[in-house]
């Protein structure tokens, strides 16, 4: 078998790589290559310490790559599972003699991506089992308990009428449609899971939030974050200010965010500044966008986008903490508000005839 073959299956091999498996790659990668170790050697290194079949294939293909006389980016191209904001960022790196601070700014970058990753699957998982929950628990005292009260209620010569007489006859409806109701649940355990493991869900669910109004605010933060962190690291890197605002719009993924890179761009091309493009896109509130003045004036720009990009992070963390404390006692309140008024329903009839047969 020819050495080709043998990488185009090594490439099939392999997956689309998560922010997780890059940052932990570019953080690899830039402590061995400030120990003045080889990208070949590098990757030699890794596949010896690797035992997932599909990352061995992955680190195996770049070396084969390197070793035909390919550089690193160029072989990350070829292997089509890394981000092209990753291998075009290695290949200003690799030009600029940067490589190390690219392969550091690069591995925090995705770390970052990884928390904010987190902290949103976080804030969604609790109220979604709340949810959950409380559709079970309604369920059960319409369909089970109800059912009992009722019993009792006609042994004493009365029936059931009002909000319990109401929620008896769903109850029945319900027991009626058990396979239908059943089969329910599962569409939405299987639209849950499409909405937060494949691709498409999660893009779907991104833009609903983005348009929802207790979300919306947090996810503008959030793309606001990493254009301020994609800004640092091609400032960093030397970039071209508008092939890096393009590269840029890759990361993103707002709509918002996207509009006001297009009027950067333009202003750009009018001969802006980068501040000046920034302030006419009102990106940044007046005093960030006077931080970005004086950050690329006293020749400070990366950290000055470096510290905007950190206001944000904290900014979209305390609106994600604020989402979170909401929802949480919200929906506790909307089940006791609805598992109280179905008990008292029943309740306060039944204590009324026994009182009478007192």
């Amino acid at each position: 078998m020819s050495k080709d073959i043998e990488k185009e299956k090594t490439k099939e091999a392999v997956r689309q790589l998560s922010n997780e498996e890059l940052a932990a790659f570019c953080s690899q990668l830039s402590m061995l290559n400030k120990s003045a170790i080889t990208p070949l050697e590098s990757m030699r290194i890794l596949m010896t310490d690797t035992k997932d079949p599909g990352s061995l294939a992955l680190l195996t293909a770049i070396h084969d790559y390197i070793l035909d006389g390919d550089n690193l980016s160029e072989a990350l191209e070829k292997t089509k599972v890394f981000p092209n904001y990753v291998v075009k960022t290695i290949r200003l790196g690799e030009e600029s003699g940067s490589i190390d601070d690219i392969l550091v700014s690069l591995a925090e970058y995705y770390e970052r991506e990884v928390e904010i990753h987190d902290s949103i699957k976080n804030a969604v998982a609790y109220p979604a089992v709340m949810i959950f929950m409380m559709f079970l628990v309604i369920m059960v005292l319409v369909t089970k308990v109800l059912p009992i009260f009722n019993q009792v209620f006609v042994q004493l010569g009365a029936e059931m009428s009002g909000f319990a007489a109401s929620l008896l006859k769903i109850g029945e409806s319900l027991n009626r449609y058990s396979v239908g109701i059943v089969s329910l649940i599962a569409l939405l355990i299987v639209i849950y899971f499409v909405a937060t493991k494949t691709a498409f869900g999660k893009r779907i669910s991104k833009r609903i939030l983005e348009k929802f109004f207790l979300t919306k605010s947090f996810y503008e933060d959030v793309a606001t974050e990493r254009f301020a962190s994609g800004m640092t690291l091609v400032l960093k890197a030397g970039i071209d200010t508008y092939r890096g605002l393009d590269m840029i719009n890759e990361l993103v993924e707002h709509e918002n965010i996207s509009k006001k890179i297009e009027i950067c761009k333009e202003e750009i091309m009018n001969q802006e500044s980068l501040p000046d493009s920034l302030k006419k896109a009102q990106f940044f509130s007046n005093l960030n966008n006077r931080l970005v003045d004086v950050g690329f004036k006293s020749g400070e720009r990366e950290e000055a986008m470096k510290r905007i990009a950190d206001e944000y992070r904290r900014k979209s963390e305390r609106k994600m903490n604020t989402i979170v404390s909401i929802i949480e006692p919200t929906l506790v309140i909307i089940l006791s508000i609805i598992v109280g008024l179905i008990l008292l329903s029943v309740i306060l009839p039944l204590m009324g005839i026994m009182s009478n047969i007192g």
